[in-house]
């Protein structure tokens, strides 16, 4: 595995990535930054190649975690998820992580707050539905806990249900009732709470009492 560095070739897809040739033969590649550091007819040792690829796997795994969270928030697990499938060890894993988390990059209370925080802007979600996603995602119980304290349930039910009101209008309501319960329940409302805003929804909309004897 040593042996004596013959070239150091920028590659040509990537100017930031090059190519360490040993003995004539290409052996592996490097960030430019660490590859400057070395040079033609530069004996490498079994350990300092080892240590040089251990450098190069960390740099790898660090960009596509970075490439990955440009394109929305992520939970550490999903990284570490996500790293797995790009086939890199645990260890360089967790040294990407450890540095994402040091760089303030990766935060599982920030991002379950974020995921909630959209879900209440565009498709709100009962705290049952949003529980389960935000485990889904890696994240703990203690911080879906403390995130879901702060969400209103009633208010992201009517929420979910007022684009829906039109429509259902002329029902009778029994037949509203129906579509509303079933609707809220499919995204995750208790039943308690559905059946308050259904009732008040009603109640709103027709001017008329939610009698269940109609």
């Amino acid at each position: 595995m040593s042996g004596t560095i013959t070239d150091l070739k920028v590659q040509r897809r990537n100017k930031e990535r090059v190519n360490v040739y040993l003995d004539g033969e290409f052996a592996f590649a490097l960030p430019l930054a660490e590859a400057a550091r070395l040079q033609r007819g530069q004996h490498l040792s079994d350990e300092e190649i080892a240590r040089l690829k251990a450098i190069d796997a960390y740099a790898r795994a660090r960009d596509a975690a970075l490439r990955y969270l440009a394109v929305r928030p992520r939970s550490v697990a999903e990284v570490r998820r996500q790293l797995q499938r790009k086939g890199f060890d645990q260890s360089t894993i967790q040294q990407v992580i450890d540095r994402l988390l040091e760089w303030g990059y990766l935060n599982d209370e920030e991002f379950a707050r974020s995921w909630v925080a959209e879900r209440e802007r565009f498709r709100p979600r009962g705290r049952i539905a949003l529980r389960q996603e935000l485990r889904n995602k890696g994240v703990s119980d203690e911080i879906i806990d403390r995130v879901l304290a702060d969400v209103d349930p009633e208010a992201s039910a009517r929420a979910a249900l007022a684009p829906r009101l039109r429509q259902w209008r002329h029902l009778e309501w029994r037949a509203f009732r129906q579509k509303a319960t079933a609707y809220l329940a499919r995204r995750g409302f208790s039943y308690d709470i559905i059946d308050d805003v259904v009732r008040s929804a009603w109640q709103e909309l027709t001017h008329s009492p939610a009698d269940d004897e109609l």
